[in-house]
């Protein structure tokens, strides 16, 4: 029974019929949580960017495949320029996605390296605020 109310306390419910399903899908989730894997490789829960690179790209893959259907009324060259879609959109988003988040992650480290030396050197000699208010009094 104790497992039972701390599942309820981390579920945040209460007793009932309701809440009933709610525990056992927070029990089902803690006992099988093992990650969704894209084809055995890529673990689209856990990578950034993989969910909506795989998203857009299938988005891409439908809209160019049936566009390219209507246009022409090929079914099997509509199947490749999809699968070509697909594969170009995924690609596109994946490495715009993660160019980005690259790129907020170098400023990330570089704010956090500054606050760190603003706690550093705050209040010491070597405060650069310090040194230009000693500046502009003399």
């Amino acid at each position: 029974m104790p497992v039972i109310s701390t599942l309820r306390a981390e579920a945040g419910v209460s007793s009932g019929p309701a809440s009933e399903s709610v525990l056992f899908l927070a029990q089902h989730r803690s006992a099988h949580s093992q990650p969704f894997k894209l084809l055995g490789i890529l673990d689209v829960e856990n990578t950034p960017c993989a969910r909506e690179s795989i998203l857009y790209g299938s988005l891409g893959s439908i809209v160019t495949g049936l566009g390219h259907f209507l246009v022409t009324s090929r079914i099997r060259r509509s199947c490749d320029v999809g699968v070509g879609g697909f594969i170009l959109v995924t690609l596109g988003c994946w490495f715009h996605c993660r160019y980005n988040f690259a790129k907020q992650r170098i400023q990330e480290r570089i704010a956090r390296e500054g606050i760190k030396n603003k706690i550093l050197y705050e209040s010491t000699h070597l405060d650069p605020e310090r040194k230009m208010k000693t500046n502009n009094s003399s």
